[in-house]
């Protein structure tokens, strides 16, 4: 295929991406570079099943044809919402085609694995030295899916997902990159496939033999791969698996990065794997670097204010402000102790109608930002995408307000026994739960001055987890909130509905963190290579 744009070089890395969701790990890859230099990554395939994701992929792909940071201005005019995406796909045929090409909706496990093949046999065009990357679904692992389902050893028989990621070692046991690099939640460390077996066990010898897992699933040899194996890596401590595994002092949690120390302003703990092939042996990977922790308030407080939705009723400002005041009827303020009465009077006294009042999917007001501006904001879009809240009852209104006004005075999220009789969702467990002083998360506030807790995918069912931390905007969460928080730049934009939206956002690598780790398996290549790069030459790369 025929692609003119600036960075078909090849003096690339090439990046297959399978599991992708929305790109949050292609778009950390894709953008780094030292520098001004090109881009040091680029992604030839990426693989995603979901509709929305594989939408927002594609046009992430598109962009990506274009020099970093130089977006066509036909971009900012589908932000806008004054030209379709088939407008501005039309408008460069070929980057389009590019694109569709590139980004690829398929189901691993349900494609024929001789198309996959074919898919990244052609992406690579004869490079073999290139890095495999991507998170299988990690809903079977999920310990807060565990507890739901009071399920600790996985269903193997019955859900699929448990062994999706043989898809990864045999894409690894045919294709035999130098490196990889695998995501997972950390609940994959403690889940269990038998009473004294491990998922996580089985999953690192696996990758550490991909070839021998390919046969052992198949039944038969496989003379004709000839894949070494890889070394398995943590991102965080300076060592393997071969000096890790089978000594007493090896620690699974040492394949844990938690995000908050590395400059994501969120409290997310995932499993990272970074593989390099055993031929490769010589070869010691660096570690991440730590970064101050990022408080909540420098990613989302430079964004336009917003009032939340009324789900009943009329929908308008006036109406809203209403409702929201109608909580000093339900004879409930002289249960509060005073000093978030107190706030709560406040924020009633001071209510008035936003700007921009609920937002919607563009809106024409510059946004700022107290961290990684150069990373975060655009200047050509002159406004602010996915940015609009939801809908909600008048009850929750009143349990949204309550909650932000108590986090505001005690710098804390309440937990059940913290809210009035009154205020108590009727739901079957409610007061068993206050008694035993849990609940602590049904409701919870997101703290201007501490890292957000953990963006899921959760976020799309209601929104009661994520709770604005200003008590007069009476709300949760918005798409773009959440996506500053997983560090995605302003102008990502998210295709779909809001709640596909939500659901890609959650399910997302955070792009900085990635960024972070692409560092890391750059300076692996530049080894494996043996060149040398600096800031003020660039050395080209036979790949």
């Amino acid at each position: 295929m025929n692609n003119n744009s600036s960075n078909s070089q090849t003096n690339q890395i090439p990046v297959v991406d399978i599991f992708a969701g929305p790109g949050g790990l292609s778009e950390g890859f894709s953008s780094y570079q030292i520098g001004d230099s090109e881009r040091r990554f680029k992604i030839v395939l990426s693989i995603e099943k979901e509709n929305s994701a594989h939408q927002t992929l594609t046009l992430r792909s598109f962009l990506r044809q274009f020099p970093l940071y130089q977006f066509p201005p036909e971009y900012y005019d589908f932000l806008k919402g004054e030209i379709s995406l088939n407008d501005l796909y039309h408008t460069y045929p070929d980057h389009a085609e590019y694109a569709f090409h590139e980004a690829w909706k398929a189901t691993l496990g349900v494609v024929p694995n001789n198309e996959v093949d074919l898919r990244i046999r052609a992406a690579l065009n004869g490079r073999n030295k290139w890095v495999l990357i991507g998170g299988p679904p990690c809903q079977a692992y999920s310990i807060v899916g565990r507890s739901r389902r009071k399920q600790q050893i996985l269903d193997s028989k019955n859900d699929e997902r448990v062994y999706l990621y043989r898809q990864y070692y045999r894409i690894l046991a045919v294709h035999n990159p130098p490196v990889f690099v695998m995501e997972n939640v950390k609940g994959m460390l403690s889940s269990k496939i038998g009473v004294n077996s491990f998922i996580f066990e089985e999953i690192i010898s696996d990758l550490e033999n991909p070839v021998r897992a390919y046969e052992k699933l198949n039944g038969e040899v496989r003379d004709d791969l000839s894949c070494p194996g890889y070394n398995i890596f943590s991102l965080t401590v300076k060592t393997s698996t071969i000096s890790m595994f089978g000594k007493p002092d090896f620690n699974v949690s040492d394949f844990i990065i938690k995000s908050e120390d590395y400059g994501i302003p969120q409290a997310r703990h995932r499993v990272i794997l970074l593989g390099i092939r055993k031929d490769l042996d010589d070869i010691m990977p660096d570690v991440i670097s730590p970064q101050d922790k990022v408080s909540l308030d420098k990613v989302i407080r430079g964004l336009p204010p917003l009032r939340s939705g009324l789900s009943e009723g009329n929908d308008n400002c006036s109406s809203w402000i209403k409702a929201v005041k109608s909580f000093l009827n339900i004879n409930v303020i002289s249960k509060i102790d005073d000093a978030v009465a107190q706030e709560i009077r406040k924020v009633l006294t001071d209510l008035h109608s936003f700007e921009y009042d609920r937002g919607k999917n563009f809106i024409h007001e510059s946004a700022d930002i107290d961290y990684e501006k150069e990373w975060f904001l655009d200047e050509k879009m002159g406004g602010v995408c996915n940015h609009e809240t939801r809908s909600h009852i008048v009850k929750d209104l009143y349990r949204y307000l309550f909650a932000a006004a108590f986090s505001k005075i005690h710098n804390a999220s309440p937990i059940l026994k913290d809210y009035p009789e009154e205020l108590l969702p009727n739901h079957r467990n409610v007061r068993k739960e206050k008694n035993l002083n849990s609940f602590a998360d049904r409701f919870r506030v997101q703290l201007y001055d501490q890292p957000a807790k953990t963006i899921t995918s959760h976020i799309s069912k209601d929104g009661h987890y994520y709770i604005h931390p200003d008590p007069s905007q009476c709300r949760s969460l918005t798409v773009r909130e959440a996506a500053r928080i997983q560090t995605f730049p302003d102008n990502y934009y998210f295709c779909g509905s809001r709640t596909a939206q939500f659901v890609q956002v959650g399910n997302a690598v955070p792009p900085l963190l990635a960024r972070n780790i692409a560092k890391i398996v750059f300076n692996v290549f530049e080894k494996i290579l043996n060149i040398a790069i600096t800031d003020n030459e660039k050395e080209a790369i036979t790949l």
